[in-house]
C-alpha cells in the first residue's frame, strides 16, 4: 500500500485492521487459543494493542520469518510443542479481517470432518489463458475453478509433517506458494469449506477503501 507502517497496522475509527481480524476469532467459542506470526520489530505494539481491545486469546506472539511458508512455519513448529497432535490449527491471514463466523466455524468443522478444509468461493469471471502479451484462444470453464483463500484448517499433526516434507525436500515452500499449494503439491487433497465475498484482502489501497467503508457502513446501522 506504499505506507510508512505495515498495512495490518493501519488502522479505522482508531482501531488497527490486525485487531478487527483478531476480535473474529476471540468472539468465537470454538476458537480457544491464538499465536500470532508478527513481523518482526512489532510485537510489542501488537501486544500493547491486545492489552487494550481485549482480545485475551492471544497467548504467543512470535517472530516471522523471511518467507510466508517460513513464517507460517514459525507458529506450526511453536503449536506442535504447546497443543495434542490432533488439535484442529487455523490458518488466517491478518489482513483479511472481515472473516465472519459461518466462515470459521465451517472450516473448522469440515476440518474436524476430513481432516482439512480451505475456505473456498466459485469464481464467476471468466479465465482466459494467455497465447502471447496480446492474444488468447483457450480459456478455462469457470465451474471448473474455485477462489481459495483463508482461513484454511488442518490437523496439526499432519500439517506439521508436511512442513518438514516440504522444507526438506524444497517442495511448495518458494515464492508465493502457501500451505494450500503446498499441500497439494505434496499430494494432499483438500477439502473445500464455506467462503464470503466479505472476506476480501486488504493488498491495494482500493481494498482498504472498501474494508473502511464497510466498517463506517456498520458502525452507522446502514447494514443488517
Amino acid at each position: 500500500m506504499g505506507q510508512e507502517i505495515p498495512k495490518q497496522f493501519l488502522t479505522v475509527n482508531d482501531k488497527p485492521v490486525i485487531i478487527y481480524t483478531l476480535e473474529n476469532f476471540e468472539n468465537n467459542d470454538q476458537v480457544d487459543e491464538i499465536i500470532v506470526v508478527c513481523i518482526d520489530g512489532w510485537q510489542q505494539v501488537l501486544s500493547a494493542f491486545c492489552k487494550q481491545f481485549d482480545i485475551f486469546k492471544v497467548k504467543h506472539i512470535i517472530t516471522g520469518g523471511e518467507t510466508v511458508q517460513h513464517s507460517i512455519f514459525n507458529g506450526v513448529k511453536l503449536a506442535k510443542e504447546l497443543y495434542p497432535a490432533d488439535t484442529c490449527v487455523i490458518i488466517h491471514d491478518s489482513i483479511r479481517p472481515l472473516v465472519d463466523e459461518s466462515v470459521l466455524n465451517d472450516v473448522i468443522e469440515v476440518c474436524h470432518k476430513y481432516g482439512n478444509a480451505v475456505t473456498s468461493m466459485p469464481y464467476n469471471e471468466q479465465i482466459f489463458l494467455i497465447d502471447d502479451e496480446f492474444t488468447t484462444s483457450r480459456y478455462i470453464p469457470r465451474e471448473m475453478i474455485r477462489r481459495v483463500s483463508t482461513p484454511q484448517a488442518y490437523i496439526l499433526e499432519d500439517l506439521y509433517n508436511c512442513y518438514i516434507k516440504a522444507f526438506k525436500e524444497n517442495i511448495g515452500v518458494a515464492g508465493s506458494s502457501y500451505t494450500n499449494t503446498m499441500m497439494t503439491e505434496l499430494g494432499v487433497t483438500l477439502h473445500f469449506a464455506k467462503g464470503s465475498d466479505k472476506n476480501i484482502k486488504l493488498t491495494t489501497k482500493d481494498d482498504f477503501y472498501i474494508f473502511k467503508a464497510y466498517i463506517t457502513a456498520k458502525k452507522e446501522g446502514l447494514l443488517k
